[in-house]
């Protein structure tokens, strides 16, 4: 996974404009972002990737809190793998 970006890479982007509490009452659930992150990198498999990954950024932080995160993997099945770790954080 240290290769140069080229066209066999893809990048989805998900941002959450507001807070989870309008998520969770209009959708039901707290994980629509992760939920719809998992649906775009679904969509763009299969096109010669090794791995996949995740990655967080927090807006407007604490100071001295974490702000980012990641998680990465380049197994045979990366996006499964990457959110089973995922949520089970959870």
């Amino acid at each position: 996974m240290s290769d140069q970006i080229k066209h066999e890479c893809g990048i989805a982007f998900i941002r959450l404009l507001k807070p989870l509490e309008f998520y969770y009452e209009k959708y039901g659930s707290v994980f629509y972002g992760l939920n719809k992150l998992h649906l775009l990198m679904q969509k763009q498999r299969n096109r010669g990737q090794d791995g996949a990954g995740l990655a967080t950024i927090k807006l407007d932080p604490k100071p001295g809190t974490r702000y980012i995160s990641r998680k990465r993997s380049n197994s045979p099945q990366p996006i499964r793998e990457v959110f089973e770790s995922v949520f089970f954080i959870f």
